[in-house]
């Protein structure tokens, strides 16, 4: 039941965690995780419980690392390979070498073969901790690439030295020849064994699906089954279960292969549980670092024998090795690496010293170094509790803490987030944005939606075609501001169309309510369009904003109260949904004529640019033309409304796919903002293919 308890206080912390870190951007997650952790200690009924080492390292090490090696980047990893292998072996082995004489040195307490171990656990980086990092840090694409590449591979090198390592420590017993061919045999051994199942794995996967026994639920229980599979069954035959989780994990690729919306909507669900899922690990590796600290600090600060300030000088020793010698060994290989265009070798130059620089912080250790501390072993091999793991977890801990910190508060001087959304970069993130969207509407297809969904998919491949040709564009906000007067434009037609309406009534009362319920339709439909494209923020615009969601309400109500009447008393009403969609249309034609022409007038002056009035009469006269070439608007009422539901939901998916590229470090804030608000500008965009 303590056991249950403490699963449940982390649960809850890691809950916390993800709200807190909203309201405080500038302060990654790991951060506010340890020192939540921290504070669930404190609570009167925090649980006093402790979770087996070995029963660690697989619940937690074997399903990251898999997602990890799963969804990297292979061929961004292929480009800074030789880098990042450079980083992950021979900065690992070279960070364990130097803090275990230094630390053993010092601290002659604390064994060779201990210090090696932290050492080696000291080796691996934590680039979920990277991405977290306040999101005010510009990394560039190479630079994201070369630190999880070696988040990977160092991940593997570091374990396995320090499994080596802690044997040695655990048996007293540490021989360098055998360790070295058991190192060599337990790494080849264990990447072909990953190789081997990866490849059973992937024939099962398929053959399972061409099959067609293939369900949401199986598949994401049969993946989810795996990465334990591997370690245990790895581990069961003496070699390497982490180089086997890793193996697999870059040799999958049943999830790329399958067409047909089952599949596409099995692999939707099976990355967002696989997202819940690496987000709770990792949140959970966090927070009970958070529940150590207290416990190791108490235990290293009551023992007499041990001076607080030597601890706190070991932890800042340990952490200075492991920077120092980091960013020379980045340095040297910048310095080595040749230019991929020229072949040379180039010189050290300011830029490329800030590069090392941001390599080196952006490299902080986490996940993977606290699990393997506490895998360490309460008991020697003789029986006697094992010297000094309290300090040694209370190192690590103090290491991790420290480099969060300086990655944290150091990465966003190094390589600031200026915030300046030119085309340049704006245009394929817009881009990258509109296929994840059409990737998961092409996974919601139904035999029912086919054709809405299909015309909604048409508006964004048109979408994702023009804003190819824009990418040569040298003022969007120019342009992003003729679209919006381009709306104004609209309103003040289909306004003026109303107020005529009502001044001059048609004899037919049915004529009439048509003819106002088409106005009011278009204007509603144009009004929510700028309320949210807008970029005013003063209060005068607020208060209009809610006047015109007031006014836009009480229309509805007011027909929605017609009709309901209508239905009370049996009475047919006197227009239908196809009637008043065939009038809208026919006044969404008028109005694109209104604005074509103001934008023929516009073009002969000087208030927008000349290339801007071009390109959005080429965009108007596409809609003119799709909703000319429709042969009968009537009869369709049920079909538009499908497609506006499709629609709706699409912006949706937008929206979410903006949310998830902020939260993993992929954007800033102000390009977040800036994509959010153009989702309604470009509406105008949207509405060309219906």
């Amino acid at each position: 039941m303590a056991v249950f308890k403490l699963i449940v206080c982390i649960i809850a912390a890691v809950v916390l965690s993800s709200f807190i870190s909203r309201f405080i951007p500038k302060v990654s997650t790991p951060l506010v995780q340890i020192l939540l952790g921290v504070l669930v200690t404190y609570l009167p009924f925090f649980p006093n419980a402790s979770l087996d080492p070995e029963l660690f390292m697989v619940l937690f090490i074997a399903p990251l690392l898999y997602l990890e090696a799963h969804e990297i980047d292979k061929s961004a990893l292929l480009k800074t390979l030789k880098l990042s292998l450079s980083l992950a072996i021979g900065l690992a082995i070279a960070t364990m070498a130097a803090v275990g004489f230094i630390l053993h040195a010092v601290w002659p307490a604390i064994t060779l073969a201990a210090a090696l171990a932290l050492g080696a656990a000291l080796g691996p980086t934590d680039a979920v901790a990277v991405s977290s990092l306040g999101k005010e840090a510009s990394l560039t694409q190479r630079q994201r690439g070369v630190l999880k590449g070696e988040s990977l591979f160092n991940d593997a090198s570091g374990i396995v030295g320090f499994q080596f390592a802690l044997a040695a420590a655990f048996t007293g017993d540490f021989a360098v020849g055998q360790a070295a061919g058991e190192f060599v045999f337990s790494f080849i051994c264990g990447t072909l064994f990953g190789l081997i199942v990866g490849a059973l794995a992937n024939w099962v996967f398929e053959t399972v699906r061409s099959l067609g026994w293939e369900t949401t639920t199986t598949r994401i229980l049969m993946e989810l089954f795996l990465p334990f599979l591997l370690y245990l069954g790895a581990e069961e035959f003496h070699v390497s279960g982490i180089l086997a989780v890793v193996a697999a994990g870059l040799f999958m690729r049943f999830d790329r292969t399958g067409v047909g919306p089952n599949v596409a909507r099995t692999n939707i669900v099976s990355g967002s549980v696989w997202g819940v899922l690496s987000f709770s690990l990792n949140g959970a590796v966090f927070i009970l670092l958070g529940m150590q600290l207290p416990g190791a600090m108490e235990a290293s600060w009551s023992d007499p024998h041990i001076s607080n300030a030597k601890l706190i000088g070991i932890i800042v020793l340990v952490t200075a090795v492991v920077i120092v010698l980091r960013f020379i060994w980045v340095s040297a290989m910048l310095r080595i690496a040749r230019d991929t265009a020229t072949g040379r070798r180039r010189p050290m130059t300011i830029e490329r010293w800030r590069s090392a620089a941001v390599m080196t912080f952006g490299g902080p250790k986490g996940t993977i170094t606290l699990s393997l501390m506490f895998t360490i072993p309460y008991y020697l091999a003789s029986g006697v509790p094992f010297p000094m793991r309290d300090e040694l977890i209370f190192i690590a801990s103090g290491v991790i803490v420290m480099t969060l910190l300086l990655a944290n508060f150091l990465l966003p001087l190094l390589a600031p987030n200026r915030g300046k959304d030119t085309t340049a970069e704006m245009v394929p993130i817009t881009i990258e944005v509109l296929r994840s969207t059409v990737e998961e509407l092409t996974g919601r297809i139904t035999p029912d939606n086919r054709r809405a969904v299909l015309m909604v998919i048409d508006q964004y491949t048109k979408r994702i075609s023009r804003l190819k040709q824009r990418i040569g564009e040298s003022d969007p906000q120019g342009l992003e501001r003729l679209q919006i007067e381009a709306l104004h434009w609209e309103k003040e037609f289909v306004r003026d169309r109303l107020a005529e309406t009502r001044a001059h009534p048609a004899a037919d009362e049915a004529t009439q309510e048509l003819n106002v319920e088409a106005c009011e339709r278009m204007l509603d439909q144009i009004m929510n369009t700028l309320r949210h494209a807008s970029t005013d923020s003063s209060s005068g615009h607020t208060v209009s904003q809610i006047r015109g969601r007031g006014r836009m309400l009480q229309r509805r109500i007011g027909n929605l109260a017609k009709r309901t009447i209508s239905k009370i008393r049996h009475t047919t009403p006197l227009v239908s949904e196809d009637q008043i969609f065939a009038r809208t249309r026919e006044i969404q034609v008028e109005a694109i004529h209104h604005v074509i022409g103001k934008l023929l007038d516009e073009m002969g002056q000087d208030t927008y640019n000349t290339e801007h009035c071009s390109a959005l009469l080429l965009d108007y006269r596409r809609a003119e033309a799709s909703l000319q070439a429709r042969p009968n608007m009537t009869g369709s009422a049920e079909v538009i409304q499908q497609i506006d539901d499709v629609k709706r939901e699409s912006y949706g998916i937008e929206l979410g796919v903006i949310q998830d590229m902020f939260e993993a470090g992929d954007i800033s804030r102000a390009q977040m903002r800036t994509l959010r608000r153009n989702i309604y500008v470009m509406q105008v965009d949207a509405d060309s293919g219906i």
